[in-house]
């Protein structure tokens, strides 16, 4: 009904606004981070690996040049040599991702080291320290006279406090009062000053790694110190530091299954500065939107419950994530997990409800509906019944079937209620288990008398045979019945009854208020059926059968006899009426009803 109807899409609007209120506090409380950064991970994974910087190149203490140049940490003097190695190849800028921050015993080797800070050019050392002052690098004792000559510093860490697992994402602007190290290096290639622009999300600028470890070129520092890769560095961007995961710089990134050594981490944050930070958080309002559009939808397609729904909910979200695929390959990484959850709660939250409602008002529904159709015939009713639980008119081709116990008002009036009551089910019990049997519905009870139509709501090509049968039972058995117990409890005399039957086309469906609804036929097949009713008072026979339902019978029926034409009220036309003749047949038994 409509009125259930709303209660239901106000109660699905409810579920879907607790949806979006759910997905908007997580959000903002950053529940569910670590599974909002998971899908980041697996964004990258789908876009699939870039081309590596060209501009770029590592310089790597790795497994060969150990093996050539001794156990790590080298001598000073042995680092001196590798940086005046990259120095004479005349790159872009150098950043020298090994910490300086104690001197060794060999003040000569120091000194050496010194120099070739010295003799380089746009270099950036790192530190992962601060020294007594702010922003003042925790160098060796060289450090004031390192900060005079105009030598950068940069700090070399990155922020993972927070971060589920300790995964490198984001380059930090600045970390304990001196520039990050990747943004100073990126600093120097340029010669002027990077910009706040990127650098505004929780953590810093987001890295737009290029591939898993090894995607940026690798160059082994023996290689260097021998020789052989001058071109490879020559206006390059190059950084110096240690790649083998055995001498213990590499940290977990989001791309790839293996870590990444702590000098490929710089390489990818400089190439992500150099180009502009190409990935950025969406605009906060703009994740809002879309925690509450999600909820929105998955609201909508609740308003209909099934499996259909469920895959519409389904598909929406696959649409979404697709969405948010798209928009991060254009640059944009959008929050997913918490629209998704608010997809989730309004849209399978809403179904579940709307599911729940649904079957409880079919079950009411086929609660009320079996008073008067076959409970074969339930389920079919229904599924024709109308979002509003109606079932729409049909012109529908039936028999109609009026009876009626002559006599009862009479003597009702000198029985006790109770017993009026007591009589009047026993006898509507008979009459309408007989009209069920066959396959009828009942339409209504008007005091003692019985209104059922046969072949509707759902159509039967043999609503006639099956309207025959039922009256030839109610006369044969089910009257016998009722009297034998009526005269046996002393209430009197047997009674007689009254059956018209006419076959031909109804309107039938469902009628009332939103309050009250009844099945009904109507037209003027029903308006005849009551008359021969009425006519039986008139003669000796307790049913007439309409010569229409004589016409469609698909059975023969031997004990069917003619009474002659009669005058109806309302037909301009004496009508050709049967009956039923004493001793014909049994009832035939109760037809299957095959919906």
């Amino acid at each position: 009904m409509r009125r259930a109807s709303r209660r239901r899409v106000l109660l699905i609007a409810a579920i879907g606004l607790l949806g979006a209120l759910i997905g908007l506090v997580t959000w903002n409380a950053g529940v569910l981070e670590s599974q909002e950064l998971s899908t980041v991970d697996a964004r990258f994974a789908i876009r699939g690996d870039g081309e590596p910087p060209a501009d770029i190149v590592v310089v790597g203490i790795e497994d060969r040049t150990t093996a050539e140049l001794g156990r790590w940490p080298f001598a000073r003097d042995v680092q001196a040599r590798i940086l005046r190695a990259v120095s004479a190849a005349k790159p872009r800028a150098i950043g020298y991702d090994i910490e300086l921050r104690e001197s060794t015993d060999a003040g000569p080797q120091d000194q050496a080291m010194v120099d070739a800070i010295d003799a380089a050019d746009r270099l950036v050392l790192a530190t992962t320290g601060v020294g007594e002052r702010p922003g003042e690098p925790a160098l060796f004792l060289f450090a004031e006279d390192l900060r005079a000559a105009g030598i950068g510093f940069g700090h070399a860490g990155f922020d993972t406090a927070g971060t589920p697992g300790g995964v490198i994402r984001r380059i930090p602007r600045t970390l304990d009062g001196l520039p990050s190290f990747p943004v100073a290096l990126a600093e120097a290639a340029t010669g002027r000053p990077v910009g706040d622009d990127g650098f505004g999300g929780d953590g810093g600028a987001i890295i737009d790694f290029r591939g898993p470890a090894d995607t940026v070129r690798i160059i082994p520092a023996i290689d260097v110190l021998q020789g052989r890769a001058d071109a490879a560095l020559r206006g390059r961007i190059v950084i110096i530091g240690t790649t083998s995961p055995r001498l213990g710089d590499t940290s977990t990134v989001p791309v790839g299954d293996a870590q990444m050594a702590g000098p490929e981490i710089q390489a990818n944050a400089v190439a992500t500065i150099l180009d502009g930070v190409p990935l950025r958080d969406a605009p906060s309002w703009l994740d809002a939107v879309l925690i509450v559009a999600l909820a929105l939808l998955g609201t909508l397609a609740a308003m209909r419950a099934g499996w259909v729904t469920l895959l519409g909910v389904v598909a929406i979200g696959a649409a979404f994530a697709l969405a948010a695929q798209f928009a991060f390959a254009a640059g944009t990484i959008v929050d997913v997990v918490h629209p998704l959850l608010a997809l989730i709660v309004a849209g399978l939250g809403g179904v579940a409800v709307n599911t729940f409602l649904l079957e409880r008002e079919r079950f009411r529904l086929r609660t009320e509906f079996a008073r008067f159709v076959p409970p074969a015939v339930v389920d079919d009713v229904i599924e024709r019944a109308g979002a509003d639980q109606r079932l729409g008119g049909r012109r529908i081709y039936s028999t109609v079937m009026f009876a009626d116990l002559r006599g009862f008002t009479t003597r009702a009036e000198h029985l006790p209620p109770e017993t009026v009551i007591e009589v009047l089910n026993r006898y509507l019990t008979e009459m309408s288990d007989a009209v069920l049997d066959h396959g009828g519905t009942l339409v209504s009870y008007m005091g003692d008398g019985i209104m059922a139509i046969f072949g509707a709501p759902i159509e039967q090509p043999d609503h006639a045979d099956r309207a025959v049968d039922a009256a030839r039972e109610m006369l044969r058995t089910r009257l016998p019945a009722f009297n034998d117990w009526y005269t046996a409890n002393g209430h009197g005399e047997p009674f007689r009854m009254g059956i018209g039957l006419v076959s031909g086309p109804v309107m039938s469906g469902n009628v009332g208020s939103e309050r009250r609804l009844e099945y009904a036929a109507v037209g003027d097949t029903t308006n005849s059926a009551s008359r021969l009713q009425s006519l039986t008072k008139d003669t000796p026979h307790m049913v007439l059968i309409g010569d229409t339902t004589r016409a469609a019978l698909t059975r023969v029926a031997p004990d069917l006899a003619p009474v002659g034409a009669l005058d109806v009220r309302g037909k301009q036309v004496p009508a050709s009426v049967w009956t039923l003749s004493a001793g014909g047949p049994e009832p035939a038994p109760g037809h299957t009803v095959d919906g």
